[in-house]
Formats: structure tokens, sequence, C-alpha cells
């Protein structure tokens, strides 16, 4: 069976699963057990699969005709340039995020925030890509999670950035002890009766709540006593939350500017608050 062959056959009993981007889901996970690089891949279509990668790769098309993500079967994901480990303690870095990251380098560079905080940092892919882009910031990068923070630290040290990140188990904001110059965080934005259809993602990191704007909301209240003057909050939001995160923000911080950028799709995806007129504010 030739790489070509294998890949008709995997796309069949993905098609047959209703999994999206069939042909695409099939060429990553090939491509991540021969470990070669795309045009690689195109240049040998017609040579064999043999039977070992065969195997391995029909089983890896099983899981994910069965819902698994493809992220997980293959153990990382590229986010904003980089590959960063994943497992199921972890919710899989989305494209849409790296607005979030594209809003908060921008941000740094005209104000320059020496201590930035991603709060639920999950994978490490916010405070990783923050470090690795401007290794004058030092990151605090908090989870809830201790098998979260044990994938961030390993992705901080896969691409060098350990001594760039301080890594913080708790709640939110509980671990800070002191004003930041940003706040940036992706937090659980799914609302709980959607949550459990996500296959294998940790419920801590998707459930936002039966609005989905639980914790967002949590830590809009919180952030102006960990917000130096002048700071900044960056959030991630979900569709049809810009409203009611915008009207708290404007209620919490009076007069603080507020603006809400929409990602490729056009769905508003990104809150900004800043710069505040001083912190403790709530």
């Amino acid at each position: 069976m030739t790489l070509r062959q294998a890949l008709a056959q995997a796309k069949g009993v993905l098609d047959a699963a209703s999994v999206p981007d069939a042909a695409l889901e099939c060429e990553v996970l090939l491509r991540h057990i021969l470990g070669i690089d795309r045009s690689r891949f195109f240049l040998d279509m017609d040579t064999e699969l043999g039977l070992g990668p065969q195997q391995v790769f029909f089983s890896f098309i099983e899981r994910r005709a069965l819902g698994e993500p493809t992220a997980y079967i293959a153990g990382h994901r590229e986010f904003f340039g980089l590959d960063f480990y994943v497992d199921p303690s972890v919710l899989i870095p989305r494209p849409e995020t790296e607005l979030l990251v594209e809003t908060a380098i921008d941000i740094i560079r005209l104000n320059s925030p020496r201590l930035v905080a991603d709060i639920g940092t999950g994978s490490g892919a916010i405070a990783v890509s923050l470090a690795a882009s401007l290794p004058e910031v030092r990151v605090l990068a908090t989870d809830a999670s201790a098998a979260a923070l044990t994938i961030a630290r390993r992705n901080a040290a896969r691409h060098g950035v350990t001594d760039w990140i301080i890594f913080l188990e708790g709640n939110l904001l509980e671990p800070l002890l002191g004003p930041v110059g940003l706040i940036i965080a992706n937090l659980p934005y799914v609302r709980t009766s959607d949550a459990a259809s996500l296959y294998g993602e940790p419920a801590l990191a998707l459930d936002g709540g039966p609005d989905g704007t639980e914790k967002i909301l949590m830590l809009c209240r919180q952030a102006g006593r960990r917000l130096a003057t002048g700071g900044f909050l960056l959030l991630e939001i979900g569709l049809g939350q810009r409203e009611l995160v915008v009207e708290t923000l404007r209620s919490l911080y009076p007069g603080s500017r507020i603006e809400v950028l929409a990602d490729l799709a056009g769905i508003d995806r990104v809150v900004s608050l800043g710069p505040i007129k001083q912190h403790g504010l709530t």
C-alpha cells in the first residue's frame, strides 16, 4: 500500500464518521508517523508504506473516527509558529487565540509593561509565545490545574524560555502577590451545556458556566486589584459575549478605554481594557 492509497482509505473512514477536513486530518497524522514535512510528503506519495506504520496509522484513524482530537493523538499542535506538546490535561491551542497574542505584543511594544500575567495558562501557549517574542518581558503563568502546569513547563523548556516564566498554581489571580502591567487570559467561555460535547478536552478549561461568561466576569471583577496604574486587561471571548463583557468592564472601570477585535471569521474575539486610571478599583 502506497502513501496515496493509505490516505484515500483513511479519508473514507473519516468521511463516514463525518469528521471535518478529513483529508487534512489524515495527512497530519500520517506525516506525524513518518516524521516528514509537507513538501517531502507529497514527493513520496507513491512510496510504499510499511506494515508497521500502516498499523499505527489506521489505529490513529480509528481513534480520530471515534472523536479523539488529532492534536491529542499526535501529541502536539502548532501555535504562533511554535510547536506545543499537548495531552488531555490541557486545552488544544486554537488559531483564533493568536489574535490575543498579537494584540498583547502590540500593547507591550507601545506601553512597555515588564511584568505580564497569563491567567489559565493551560499548555503555556500564550505565555511561551510572549516570552519567545519579547525576551525583555517576564511572565507569570497561573493555572488551577497542576497537570496543566506540568505541560506548560515542558513547553517552556522546549522553546528555551523557562527563565522568562514563573509558573504559579491557583485559581485566576489568587497566586499573584502584586500588581502587573498586563493581564491576559483565554478563560473557559463555552456554555456548560455545550462543553460536554467536546471530546477529550478538560472540562476545567472549557466550562464557562451557564452562559459561558462566569469565569471571564469573575476575572473582570478581580483585575483592578492586580493591575498597575496604566495597566491593561486582554480577554478572549466567545460568540455573542461581547455586550455583557464590555458592559461589565465599563461599569467597573469608568473612563478606561475598551476595544473589541474580531478574528478572521468576523467573530468578536478579543476585548482590550486600558490603560486603567488606577489600580485597586475593585
